[in-house]
């Protein structure tokens, strides 16, 4: 049996998990080209623990817009369909790998949540 998600350092190894994947994936490599520096991953990975313990654990640490860099991004490169699919794929893969119980549901429930928004926000770019 996996444990939870319990502590900032299990968000850790699930983002840095996640973005191995993403980081090796020939459809989606190409919007992680900024983060092939490890001081500029490392950088990032710690604002996306800061995002996730924020969203699983109220903890406050996280006060930008996550979806700001995101609309920007998709000027330069436009996200499609296939693309949140695949995000949400390897994410969920990336949980399944790691951890299991409440905290895992959890976050898997609301990156569904995250990706249905910012697709939504997206196509509404290109309208």
């Amino acid at each position: 049996m996996k444990n939870d998600i319990q502590h900032r350092e299990d968000i850790y190894l699930l983002v840095k998990t996640f973005y191995i994947k993403l980081m090796n994936d020939d459809l989606m490599h190409h919007f992680f080209v900024d983060f092939e520096q490890p001081e500029h991953l490392e950088k990032h990975l710690q604002t996306l623990v800061d995002f996730w313990e924020n969203i699983l654990f109220y903890s406050g640490g996280y006060r930008k817009n996550a979806m700001a860099p995101h609309l920007e991004l998709q000027k330069e490169k436009p996200f499609k369909p296939v693309h949140f699919k695949s995000w949400l794929s390897m994410f969920n893969a990336s949980v399944d790998e790691l951890f299991e119980g409440e905290m895992a549901h959890a976050i898997k429930s609301r990156a569904l949540s995250i990706a249905t928004v910012m697709k939504i926000k997206v196509s509404e770019l290109n309208n």
